[in-house]
């Protein structure tokens, strides 16, 4: 490396082993994702040990907007085990960081467009702090998932075909 050159920085946000991203796949087949939004998470120390290891489970989660708060409910994250006593309540509700015109903006969407839901899609590390990444979703129904299964099925089917030629 020459002289005065900067070593290479690693960064949070490259998918590197320390930063694991948490994908909630079951929301993006359920629900129909009509806007996304990104907001901090605020987590206890054994909680941030245990999504860096990727213990996390977002299936079944979703968001609410409490007043002026928003919480996200139905998050698992594992215990750590070497917090000992120290350690959290893995489905505790946790706060969600917005500002105060991003939560008034989700608010009037969900009342305007009924059936709307706030899920989150995935979590992750950005510059060594916790986010999610929630979308303003509407639930599908049944034909819409099989019309999802089909659509996936045919663009597989087209890769190998484009793979044998």
């Amino acid at each position: 490396m020459k002289k005065g050159a900067k070593a290479p920085k690693k960064s949070d946000h490259d998918g590197g082993k320390l930063s694991p991203r948490i994908d909630n796949r079951r929301a993006r087949f359920d629900y129909e994702v009509v806007d996304t939004v990104e907001a901090g998470i605020a987590l206890l120390g054994s909680e941030v040990k245990s999504v860096r290891n990727g213990r996390v489970q977002l299936a079944g989660a979703f968001a609410l907007i409490r007043g002026r708060n928003v919480v996200l409910v139905g998050c698992h994250i594992e215990e750590y085990e070497q917090a000992n006593r120290l350690n959290h309540d893995p489905t505790r509700w946790r706060n969600l960081l917005l500002h105060r015109r991003e939560i008034r903006r989700l608010s009037q969407e969900l009342a305007k467009q009924p059936g709307l839901t706030l899920v989150p899609l995935e979590i992750y590390f950005k510059h060594g702090f916790a986010k999610v990444r929630l979308a303003l979703a509407r639930g599908k129904t049944k034909y819409d998932k099989r019309q999802t299964l089909k659509d996936r099925d045919a663009r597989r089917q087209m890769d190998r075909a484009m793979r044998r030629e």
